[in-house]
């Protein structure tokens, strides 16, 4: 297992996610980084349409703190690119024992993501071609069940909203602190 301790150990910090309770060491074939204490993640950050695939959770955990962690100190501090914590993250999800498929939609999805956040853009139309073809790869199975989850999760935030008079509900995603 490439993480000490195996099993990070988290405890909620209410709607805003997620915080590291121990250091966690990624020992991985090429890295060793060490996330402290007190770090605060919201796991995998996965849209709700394609929860279905991926859910917040996973063999994958592990991973998605480490890539948190590395996209919020690892850039700023110049410990690693962009596309570095992309990878670390695609490697640390391969040692973890996470299946291929899963791994590669999963750093996909990562790599989309860094289109939206100026300080990940950088270095994007490097790994475009890998992006682009496992999204070609990938639409037809995912995209189908996907687009069929985003009415249902309009009709439950407006049925939410209703019932509780919350104009605050947002079916995308969950509340951020």
């Amino acid at each position: 297992m490439p993480f000490d301790p195996p099993a990070g150990v988290l405890s909620t910090a209410g709607a805003g996610g997620w915080t590291l309770v121990e250091p966690l060491t990624y020992h991985g074939k090429r890295d060793t980084f060490v996330v402290p204490a007190g770090f605060r993640t919201d796991l995998a950050s996965v849209p709700r349409p394609v929860r279905w695939l991926v859910p917040e959770s996973g063999r994958y955990t592990l991973a998605a703190v480490l890539h948190d962690w590395l996209c919020q100190e690892g850039i700023a501090t110049g410990v690693v690119t962009a596309r570095q914590a992309d990878g670390v993250f695609r490697r640390a999800m391969r040692e973890a024992g996470v299946p291929v498929l899963l791994r590669w939609l999963m750093w996909t999805g990562v790599r989309w993501g860094a289109l939206t956040d100026p300080r990940r853009r950088r270095g994007w139309l490097l790994s475009a071609p890998g992006v682009l073809a496992i999204t070609a790869l990938a639409a037809p199975l995912v995209l189908p069940p996907s687009l069929l989850a985003v009415p249902a999760l309009l009709v439950y935030a407006a049925a939410e909203r209703l019932v509780s008079g919350d104009s605050g509900v947002r079916p995308w995603s969950r509340p951020r602190a």
